[in-house]
C-alpha cells in the first residue's frame, strides 16, 4: 500500500522551479518588457518567453498579463516577487558557505586584485613570502575594477584583496605602500606637455565619472571632490567601473582622472598623457580581508607574510 503521505514532498520537489527561472522572473519583473529582458541575460525572446510560461506551469498560476501593448504582474507574481529574491539570496549564500569549505579543505586562497595593483611593490615580495610559508597552497588571483573590489570582499567572493584606499566600513586593511599621483589626460590638451601642474590649473577640465556602485568615500578621493578650496568637481557623463575604460574616454578628451603616478609604467596608452600635480594628497594601497577572515588559516599566513615584509622595509607602509 502506498503512503500518499510520502509522495506529495517528491511531487513538490520534482516541480520546485529552477533558479535559473527564478531568476529570469525577476528580470521581467523589473523589466516588464520580455524583449528587454532577453537581452538582459542574453537569451532569445522565444526562449525567455518558454521558460516563463514553463515557471507558471511548475506554480500553478499566472505570473504575468501578456497584451500586445504591455506586460504586468499579475496579483500572485507581484506577491511572489519577494520570495523569488529570498531564494536566490539563499542559493548565493550557500553557495559562498560550500565555497568557503572547499578553500579550507584543500588549501585554496581567492585574493582579489584591484587592476595591476599586484605588480606594486611590495605585494610581489608579500605573495613570494606567502608561497614560501604555504608551498602547497592553491592561490588564485581576481582581478577586480572599481566597483567590485569592496563588493568582491564584503559578499566573500574572495579571501583578502590588495587594494588602492579608502575602503567601506566593515573591512579591515593592513596599508602597503604610498606615494605619488598625477593626472591623465588626453595627449592633445594644452597642458599635457607640462612638468608639473597644480589643481589649480585644472579646475576646468570634467572628471570621468565613476560609476555609482562605486562606494562614495573612493569616488570622491579618487576625484578629489570637493576641491581644496571647496568648489565640486564637474563630471562627465560617463560611469565608468574599471580603468580601462577610463583611458579610453580621457584618449577622446572626454575628462581626466588622477590615479598613482606608477600608472605611468602600468598603463602606458597612445593618445593620453601622465602630468605630475603637485597639490594632490598621495595614494596608499592595502591588503583588505573581512573581519571573520582574520584567522582563517591562509589569510593570517598572508597577513604574516606582508606584516614581515614591512618590517623588513622598515615596519611601515613603504615610500614609492
Amino acid at each position: 500500500m502506498t503512503d500518499r503521505g510520502t509522495e506529495m514532498p517528491l511531487a513538490g520537489r520534482q516541480n520546485a522551479p529552477s533558479a535559473q527561472q527564478l531568476h529570469l522572473f525577476l528580470t521581467l519583473a523589473e523589466e516588464l518588457h520580455f524583449r528587454r529582458s532577453a537581452q538582459r541575460v542574453f537569451m532569445s525572446q522565444g526562449a525567455f518567453s518558454q521558460q516563463i510560461s514553463a515557471l507558471e506551469r511548475r506554480l500553478g498560476v499566472e505570473l504575468v498579463e501578456r497584451t500586445t501593448r504591455r506586460v504586468s504582474l499579475t496579483r500572485a507574481g507581484a506577491e511572489l516577487v519577494p520570495y523569488a529574491r529570498a531564494v536566490l539570496d539563499a542559493v548565493d549564500a550557500l553557495q559562498r558557505a560550500a565555497e568557503r569549505h572547499r578553500r579550507g579543505a584543500c588549501g585554496r586562497v581567492v585574493l582579489g586584485s584591484f587592476e595591476a595593483v599586484t605588480a606594486v611593490p611590495p605585494i610581489p615580495a608579500v605573495l613570494n613570502r606567502l608561497r614560501e610559508r604555504l608551498p602547497g597552497l592553491d592561490l588564485r588571483v581576481l582581478r577586480m575594477g572599481f566597483a567590485e573590489s569592496p563588493q568582491a570582499i564584503l559578499d566573500g567572493k574572495v579571501d583578502a584583496a590588495f587594494v588602492f584606499l579608502p575602503m567601506p566600513a566593515g573591512i579591515q586593511t593592513l596599508p602597503l605602500a604610498t606615494g605619488p599621483r598625477c593626472v591623465v589626460m588626453c595627449a592633445d590638451d594644452p597642458l599635457a606637455g607640462k612638468d608639473a601642474v597644480s589643481l589649480a590649473d585644472l579646475a576646468d577640465r570634467p572628471s570621468i565619472g565613476f560609476s555609482p556602485s562605486v562606494p562614495k568615500a573612493y569616488r570622491d578621493f579618487w576625484s578629489v571632490d570637493p576641491r581644496p578650496d571647496g568648489s565640486p568637481v564637474r563630471y562627465t557623463s560617463h560611469h565608468v567601473t574599471d580603468y580601462e575604460s577610463a583611458l579610453s574616454l580621457i584618449a577622446l578628451g572626454e575628462g581626466i582622472q588622477f590615479p598613482p603616478a606608477l600608472a605611468r609604467e602600468l598603463y602606458p596608452r597612445p593618445g593620453v598623457a601622465y602630468v605630475d600635480v603637485t597639490d594632490l594628497p598621495p595614494w596608499t594601497s592595502a591588503l583588505a580581508w573581512l573581519p571573520e577572515n582574520r584567522d582563517r588559516p591562509a589569510v593570517a599566513a598572508l597577513r604574516q607574510a606582508a606584516h614581515a615584509v614591512l618590517g623588513e622595509a622598515g615596519g611601515g607602509p613603504i615610500q614609492l
